[in-house]
């Protein structure tokens, strides 16, 4: 299966942020490469990485729209996954650089949803697609509306 083409172009006055001509979307891009400790005896990234690449670009996000996670939780909401799904495409090895693309997608009053594409940098070439699905718990783990900080990410976020 192949996936649907993504070629991100520069979003002007926007340095880490650009839009995939093909879907119209606009998306954070944060680069990053494996270490080797992310890699299998094949040298190729352990597939469960990607989700620590999620992570990255997650809070990498978050962190350049001025929301960081440590604060928003410091506040009192956490956001625990409660849904993924990936689909992956073409390996990553050991040292590549890679672009993670982040975008805040569903918004909902207790859950939101960010998704994600990785590319190798270079070639652009889809290593991954996916999503990640949280609920917004309070320190008792009781489910709670989405912190007005997280909300406001989605009517800031270029469109």
């Amino acid at each position: 299966m192949r996936p649907k083409p993504f070629i991100p172009r520069p979003l002007d006055g926007l340095p880490d942020y650009v839009r995939d001509q093909t879907g119209g979307c606009a998306w954070h891009c944060s680069r990053l490469r494996p270490l080797y400790a992310d890699t299998d005896r094949s040298r190729v990234v352990y597939h469960a990485n990607f989700l620590r690449y999620f992570e990255f670009g997650r809070a990498s996000l978050m962190r350049a729209a001025a929301y960081p996670y440590k604060e928003i939780e410091d506040g009192g909401t956490i956001y625990p996954i409660i849904q993924i799904g990936i689909d992956y495409y073409s390996p990553v090895y050991y040292d590549d650089p890679m672009c993670v693309y982040t975008r805040p997608s569903v918004l909902e009053r207790v859950r939101l949803r960010f998704d994600y594409v990785v590319t190798h940098e270079q070639t652009q070439a889809i290593a991954c697609t996916g999503f990640t699905r949280h609920c917004a718990v309070n320190a008792r783990g009781t489910p709670v509306e989405v912190d007005a900080k997280t909300a406001h990410l989605w009517t800031v976020f270029p469109q």
